[in-house]
């Protein structure tokens, strides 16, 4: 394993995981991480209503057990591994206000990942999203909206899971390509590259048996073609067994594409790991 920074883990912090912080991070070190980064989930104003497998307040964030929590591991575990504060948040457009003012008073936090979780108020994991429109037709929305979130609010560090809409798609590997899209998902990496805004290279699919990560290799590649360069690496991990899923084969293919270097955050500034 050459990646030895997993940059987006979930605790039971987040609605959706019952992992201590500390089991992640016994787990991380068994797999000889020498930084973590807990991003645990903030996805203010979910729509609930209409997402009804989720239970309500789910992707809420108890900011201050959470940080309390994290200083507790982190003086722990000082002479044995880096350890840093995140967040992931769930984007959506009329939030940007809420959200510029929520990073502007939460200075504490090393990293930011920012998210679309959302598509037309669906969450894309829930079968009923894609109800009265084809694969295509939710993925270029999908991509659309992203495009939108990352105009409207910029106040991240990474961009999460750009594509990962195609995780849910019962023909994902007929029907997305970065050629059929490439008009949708072109302007998103300009805008990133423009803004300084790392692309996350998120192994959550390869480890659940799919064929690539998020996003495509074509992705990475035109990413790399646009002058691009600033990545984060992530196992979106929300059990122990999870963390640095992938990350020798992921490692792989960065090299193969032509990527030297990612990155790793402390107080919202990159520090660049060789692969």
């Amino acid at each position: 394993m050459r990646i030895f920074a997993d940059c987006h883990l979930h605790t039971s912090f987040s609605g959706d995981s019952t992992a201590s912080m500390e089991t992640q991070i016994q787990s991380g070190l068994q797999r000889g991480l020498t930084h973590m980064c807990f991003t645990d989930h903030y996805d203010p104003a979910f729509p609930y209503e209409k997402n009804p497998d989720v239970a309500p307040g789910t992707f809420e964030l108890d900011y201050a057990s959470y940080r309390a929590e994290f200083l507790k591991m982190k003086e722990k575990y000082k002479c044995v591994i880096e350890l840093r504060f995140g967040i992931e948040l769930g984007l959506q457009p009329h939030l940007a206000p809420f959200l510029r003012e929520y990073t502007a008073s939460h200075t504490d936090l090393d990293f930011i990942i920012g998210s679309n979780h959302l598509c037309d108020g669906f969450d894309p994991y829930y079968p009923d999203f894609l109800v009265g429109r084809t694969e295509e037709e939710a993925l270029s929305l999908y991509l659309e909206e992203t495009l939108t979130n990352i105009t409207c609010f910029d106040d991240i560090d990474s961009c999460g899971h750009l594509d990962y809409i195609a995780r849910y798609l019962p023909h994902r590997d007929q029907v997305y390509t970065y050629k059929a899209f490439a008009d949708r998902i072109d302007p998103i990496l300009t805008m990133l590259i423009r803004k300084g805004i790392a692309l996350e290279v998120n192994t959550s699919p390869l480890v659940k048996g799919f064929r690539y990560c998020n996003p495509l290799p074509d992705v990475l590649t035109r990413y790399r073609e646009m002058g691009g360069e600033l990545i984060t690496i992530g196992s979106d991990a929300h059990v122990p067994e999870k963390i640095a899923g992938c990350f020798t084969e992921t490692a792989d293919l960065l090299t193969a594409l032509g990527f030297r270097y990612y990155a790793v955050y402390t107080n919202r500034k990159p520090q660049m790991l060789p692969l």
